[in-house]
């Protein structure tokens, strides 16, 4: 196998549509992988689209036609030689012609295509295109043929094999691509190749590791292409070799490790990974003729979905363990996706480990991701459930999206299976629910919707390549169970979404139910400071306000910023001041998701899953991540990285009194005296009592609190602080725009340390949630911790990393230093600190 990529070399013209006048015409220098937002971009042809209102001006593109074009010096093929232009990926409606020959057609991004030229070379210079037409367009005239589906937003993305999030969605951006957006090579071969390889991992109760290598041979049809090949497989000091007779083109090769390393999640053990070498040859060569290369690991994974007294559980095992997920799903962490490194997943997953979780749901409005995701998800134990690529639409069942969807699962199931991270394949996302409760029932009088899809197609390719793993009909999703039986959202069974909290109800909600599994909840709060300010501008050149329509385009979601203020509403109450307003809705949005996080893994074995919605962001804007677009930590990831933590203290109720849930997420017995301490806001102690607690490993154990502690006299004056060890939880009895918060509570002073500084803030009476806000001073900063409550008397440190030249006093006052008591709207009389009588 001889292999030349194609990476230069290329020119981008726009062909047809609305194109403006100074690029019509205009042969643009293009790179491969990439797209005509990125050739353009690169050229300095059209604005950022990620800055102010940019966005808008480039709505142009998704009606425009595009060409590819390179010229290729290929030797002609030797008689017994193939000769094939493989494309990795293409976005997305194309025609292929090679020397001006039409070679193929496509239509689905989510797969690969291979075409062979071996006919067609000539000992000359010979022109490669690719004509790109217009998605959209393609989408709209599927729709005009097969009739309108239902669906979640305006434009029709469920009518073509497309990033369904390409057309824009509630956090992302309309910028519907067009490209070459994998790898596109030359691929020189004879005899035989390896078209697939699916290695598929077992270990068994004597700790045996299996791996069934199924190994799919595709042959030239060329002279000596019916030969008889060998296969050899070798992992962990296991070989074999097969042979595959001149009439067959699959092999099976099975290998056997003893005592085999488990791979484990992170945090609950090592992430050994083996490499599994495939060559293929004939029978008397001793140079393969083609090769495989990758790292596999030794784990089982089993999801429950039994029925119980609760309903039907919906709960991971990994080598026969039960998982408690502490999830968040992940959305494609650029829309440009070709912009997409391997250094910047590995950032982003370092971050999601670091804020303890162990599990991604990768959505299915995104993509199948890069080799690169997942072997960076394999090293770090971070478990991988991937959504087949429907989402909140209606998708007709004809041809030839049938076929599409077919060829598109199948090969990337069969790329997949190495990945010991992989443990879910899922149908798609929110579609059963929609089918169930979006009006789409009568929209759609008869017609396919995608049911088919999720409940034969999707799962009987998983059957079929991938029997090791778990297969979901969607998310949410309650198994065993027809939909008109139990409605696929319902708590008790499998999988639910909690999108009342957000769209209606207050955060406090998520304490009414108690779901088997939460795959989705979440709450909106705006990007970090820096990044809010680098990418967008006052239309006026004023200050910025939330009502600016370059701030609101950043705003996505439906009534985004009216959603932001009820919510604030109760809790903190909603500042005039913008930059107090970005302040309190960041800090409301960490304590939503905290507080539904604490409520769930309270509930374990009984709630087996939480996934935030979401991770990451595509680009600058306010949405429900917890990273932001230019990759900085919003307080949400902090919050994540409280509430995900091994160890956790919070206050629930329970029967209609106060319980302290110790979470113990560890292999050994959590053993202590925790202190209760019922205090005034200004450190007055008004009663204690120390509880000693064993909690076993993996569990979670529940503890009655005593009423001396439980009970406050005056709730706008009181907490309860709770402390083991290094631990501790704050608890009050209001919300705190009736708590008598001091809005000025805090002394700080800073020391230089190595790489930055020291911050040492002391609270004269309770501080809530004392964050530095360390990107107003240096977009580059980090702040080890944030969050932090502080009764009374007490001292937190903050790490400050920063390299930048700034006066440290900037770090002991707002906008750097901030807490819920500079920026909560008391309500009337709340913030009385006078003391209440005894």
């Amino acid at each position: 196998m001889h292999t030349q990529d194609l990476y230069d070399g290329w020119t981008l013209t726009a062909v047809a549509g609305p194109v403006p006048a100074d690029l019509v015409g205009r042969r643009v220098r293009a790179r491969v992988p990439g797209t005509s937002h990125t050739a353009l971009l690169e050229a300095g042809l059209i604005p950022d689209p990620y800055l102010d209102r940019h966005e808008e001006e480039l709505a142009w593109m998704r009606r425009t036609d595009w060409a590819y074009e390179r010229d290729l010096d290929l030797a002609p093929a030797a008689p017994d030689e193939r000769v094939d232009l493989v494309f990795d990926g293409i976005d997305t409606v194309a025609t292929v012609a090679f020397d001006g020959h039409v070679i193929g057609r496509t239509a689905n991004q989510h797969r690969s295509y291979r075409f062979d030229v071996r006919t067609r070379l000539r000992p000359t210079t010979q022109r490669l295109t690719v004509a790109l037409s217009s998605a959209l367009v393609h989408a709209e005239a599927e729709a005009a043929r097969l009739g309108a589906r239902p669906l979640a937003y305006d434009q029709p993305f469920n009518m073509v094999r497309k990033m369904a999030c390409s057309f824009g969605w509630d956090w992302g951006p309309d910028l519907q691509t067009a490209g070459l957006w994998r790898p596109v090579r030359v691929e020189r071969w004879t005899h035989a190749r390896l078209a697939a390889v699916r290695p598929l991992v077992t270990v068994d109760a004597a700790g045996t590791g299996h791996v069934q290598v199924h190994v799919d041979v595709e042959r030239s049809g060329l002279p000596g292409g019916d030969r008889p090949l060998t296969v050899r497989a070798h992992v962990a000091g296991a070989d074999v070799t097969v042979t595959v007779p001149g009439t067959r083109s699959a092999a099976v090769v099975a290998l056997e490790v003893p005592h085999a390393p488990l791979w484990w999640p992170v945090g609950h053990g090592a992430q050994p990974l083996a490499e599994l070498v495939v060559a293929l040859a004939g029978p008397a060569s001793e140079e393969p003729l083609d090769t495989w290369t990758r790292r596999i690991g030794f784990r089982t994974v089993e999801l429950d979905t039994s029925a119980d007294e609760d309903g039907t559980a919906f709960t991971f095992r990994i080598n026969g363990r039960p998982i408690f997920v502490k999830g968040a799903n992940w959305i494609p962490d650029d829309h440009l996706l070709t912009r997409i490194t391997r250094e910047r997943l590995a950032h982003r997953l370092d971050q999601a480990v670091d804020a303890n979780l162990n599990l991604l749901r990768i959505w299915g409005g995104g993509i199948y991701e890069s080799e690169d995701f997942y072997e960076l998800c394999d090293e770090r134990g971070l478990l991988v459930w991937q959504d087949f690529l429907l989402a909140c639409a209606a998708y007709p069942e004809e041809q030839p999206l049938w076929d599409e969807l077919e060829a598109e699962a199948r090969e990337n199931v069969a790329r997949l299976t190495p990945h010991p991270s992989l443990v879910l394949w899922n149908g798609g996302n929110e579609n059963l629910w929609g089918f169930m409760d979006w009006n789409w029932q009568e929209a759609l009088d008869g017609r396919t919707w995608g049911f088919r899809y999720a409940t034969e197609l999707l799962k009987d390719v998983v059957a079929e390549l991938d029997p090791t793993r778990p297969y979901a009909d969607g998310s949410p999703y309650s198994p065993g169970f027809a939909l008109e039986d139990v409605h696929p959202n319902d708590p008790d069974h499998g999988t639910h979404h909690q999108w009342e909290v957000w769209n209606r109800v207050d955060y406090r909600v998520y304490g009414d139910e108690v779901p088997r599994f939460c795959s989705e909840f979440g709450f909106q709060g705006p990007p970090t400071w820096a990044t809010l300010t680098r990418a967008v501008h006052a239309v006026d050149g004023g200050p910025l306000t939330k009502d600016d329509p370059a701030f609101l385009l950043h705003q996505k979601a439906e009534d985004g910023n009216g959603k932001l203020d009820r919510g604030l509403e109760p809790h903190l109450g909603v500042p005039d001041d913008f930059a107090d307003w970005h302040w309190a809705t960041q800090l409301n949005q960490a304590r939503a998701v905290q507080f539904a996080i604490e409520h769930y893994r309270s509930w374990w074995p009984r709630t087996a899953g939480a996934i935030v919605w979401q991770l990451n962001d595509c680009w600058p804007v306010t949405s429900w991540s917890a990273i932001d677009g230019d990759e900085r930590r919003k307080p949400l990831w902090y919050a994540l990285r409280s509430a995900y933590a091994t160890r956790l203290l919070t206050v629930q109720p329970r029967e209609g009194r106060e319980v302290l849930a110790v979470v113990n997420e560890t292999p050994v017995i959590w053993q202590g005296v925790v202190r209760l301490s019922r205090q005034r806001l200004d450190g007055t102690v008004l009663a204690e009592e120390d509880l000693a607690l064993a909690v076993g490993a993996w569990s979670v154990g529940q503890f009655a609190l005593p009423t001396t502690v439980a009970t406050p006299d005056d709730p706008a004056h009181e907490v309860l602080v709770v402390r083991l060890g290094s631990l501790q939880a704050v608890h009050t009895w209001v919300e705190d725009v009736d708590l008598a918060l001091d809005p000025a509570p805090l002394r700080a002073s800073v020391t230089p340390v190595q790489d930055g500084y020291r911050v040492d803030v002391t609270a004269t009476s309770l501080a809530r949630d004392v964050t530095l806000l360390v990107d107003r001073v240096d977009p580059d900063a980090i702040v080890d911790t944030a969050l932090v409550d502080i009764p009374a008397g007490g001292t937190a440190s903050f790490l400050v990393r920063t390299r930048a030249r700034f006066d440290p006093a900037e770090l002991t006052r707002e906008p750097v230093l901030r807490s819920a008591n500079d920026v909560v709207v008391p309500r009337l009389g709340a913030r009385d600190l006078t003391q209440s009588p005894a």
